[in-house]
């Protein structure tokens, strides 16, 4: 084993030493190796990047809510295409429906109705906001969802019920349409023709690649906005929100659901479900197939340039073998073994790969960074990745390098010697 430490010791000095001496050479070797580990490192940290920022946006929605709709967000099962169609004419959830599951399900923590959709200019005094999002919510929706509100209170059960003309509104909104005051909490802004208070603005959130942000959000009672638009099932569809009791399994709550939701639509043993049981985890799923393609397009379209800068370290450690031979030759008359003369060109291309990789990282990194500030999107080069352009580089030295060094360690000490 002292023997091994000592070999690997000396090697280490030869490679960085020839590594010194040849310094052009070096560079250029470098320059490869640093561009291939600086493509595929970049592609590794934007698909990552992007999968972390749209796990968090659907994370957002909760993992244990099973979200009741006529549409599935996905196949079911046996199916090979999506039959759009058939859920088409399907009945849309109703407030009614809410009200029965929330006296049937024993299983729901809490249970809520809502409704998404793009809204109306919304105005205060000579302000305007043309592109918020409406969110027309139940009482409970503040149990399911996690709302860090910045100033101002969730809705009074008398507000929700009622359909008082109340609106918590999102960071943004809030910006744009009281640009000099901090708390805009008790005025009113103008929807729909008419004139809604603000009880409370969300905390700023920021950007997410689905746009699920409250920041330019309009929340405000279920009762109030659907005495204000048409609820057709189409354009405006809402969706009850169930969310599980501690202990309790998604299947055991979906089970229970489908059974409530049954009775109330009074179908037949033999009719199938009129409705869709979601939940986060069919998106998720989804998510990691997506990104798992994603992943091996990056191997594929960064093994080309990965294979660019593993030929020219074996161009080089060749080159290296050849102006070294007559040295090769010496130690070897000189009882050199052959595993010694192989560790040594192994290590000094493994060494050299090694650095152009660790270039290329700092190149990612700097990358990102700058791209970073100047999109406003949270680009991250993260632990694992580091790895992954450490290790990619030591596997590419050690095959790029392995012939050069068998040449080396097969020669013949006497050939070696006499080479010119």
């Amino acid at each position: 084993m002292q023997i091994l430490i000592r070999i690997f010791n000396e090697s280490i000095a030869i490679a960085i030493r020839e590594l010194r001496v040849n310094k052009l050479r070096t560079i250029l070797t470098l320059l490869g190796i640093s561009i291939g580990i600086f493509c595929v490192i970049s592609i590794f940290a934007s698909v990552d990047s992007l999968e972390k920022n749209l796990r968090t946006s659907i994370n957002k929605f909760g993992s244990n809510v099973i979200y009741i709709t006529k549409f599935p967000w996905g196949l079911e099962e046996g199916q090979t295409e999506y039959p759009w169609w058939k859920y088409w004419n399907r009945p849309y959830a109703k407030y009614d429906e809410m009200q029965m599951l929330q006296q049937n399900v024993s299983n729901a923590e809490a249970v809520a109705v809502s409704i998404w959709m793009n809204g109306p200019r919304i105005e205060y005094a000579d302000r305007n906001v043309k592109n918020a999002t409406i969110n027309g919510v139940s009482q409970d929706y503040n149990h399911i969802m996690d709302l860090n509100l910045l100033y101002g209170r969730y809705f009074t059960p008398m507000e929700s019920n009622g359909g008082e003309p109340k609106a918590i509104i999102g960071y943004e909104v809030s910006k744009e349409l009281f640009p000099s005051l901090t708390d805009p909490v008790g005025k009113q802004i103008e929807v729909f023709g008419e004139r809604l208070t603000v009880i409370g603005v969300f905390a700023k959130e920021g950007k997410t690649i689905v746009q699920n942000t409250n920041d330019d959000l309009i929340m405000m009672p279920y009762q109030y906005l659907i005495s204000k638009v048409k609820v057709d099932g189409f354009q405006v569809e809402p969706a009850i929100l169930v969310e599980a009791q501690d202990g309790v399994t998604m299947d055991e709550l979906k089970d229970e659901i489908r059974g409530s939701m049954r009775a109330e639509r009074r179908l037949r043993p033999n009719q199938e479900d009129n409705f869709a049981l979601n939940q986060m985890s069919i998106i998720s799923g989804q998510i990691t197939q997506l990104f798992g393609v994603l992943d091996f397009v990056a191997i594929i379209i960064g093994g080309f340039a990965i294979l660019v800068g593993g030929f020219g370290i074996a161009n080089i450690m060749f080159v290296s073998v050849r102006e070294r031979t007559n040295l090769i030759g010496i130690k070897k008359a000189l009882g050199a073994k052959n595993y010694f003369i192989l560790l040594e060109f192994l290590i000094e291309a493994i060494i050299l790969s090694i650095i152009g990789g660790i270039i290329g990282l700092i190149l990612v990194f700097i990358v990102v960074q700058i791209l970073s500030a100047a999109v406003h999107f949270d680009l991250m080069l993260d632990v694992r990745n580091i790895m992954r352009g450490i290790i990619i580089s030591a596997v590419i030295g050690l095959i790029a390098g392995l012939w050069p060094a068998i040449t080396a360690a097969r020669l013949n000490p006497v050939d070696a010697i006499r080479y010119k």
